[in-house]
């Protein structure tokens, strides 16, 4: 797997909406570098991010 890759490669890691990767690189939950006009998401932080999300609770 690749350490960063882009946003449109993020959506479909994660099955997030382009806004809310968007939404989470600005509140910082998730880091990002820019190559030139790239940028590029760390599948790390974009994993741990996920893991961090609340679970499914049926019912609630």
């Amino acid at each position: 797997m690749k350490a960063f890759g882009t946003v449109p490669e993020a959506v479909q890691f994660s099955g997030l909406s382009r806004s809310a990767i968007y939404e989470a690189l600005k509140r910082q939950d998730i880091s990002a570098r820019k190559a030139g006009r790239r940028t590029l998401i760390s599948f790390a932080d974009l994993e741990a991010y996920l893991a961090s999300l609340p679970t499914y609770q049926a019912g609630a």
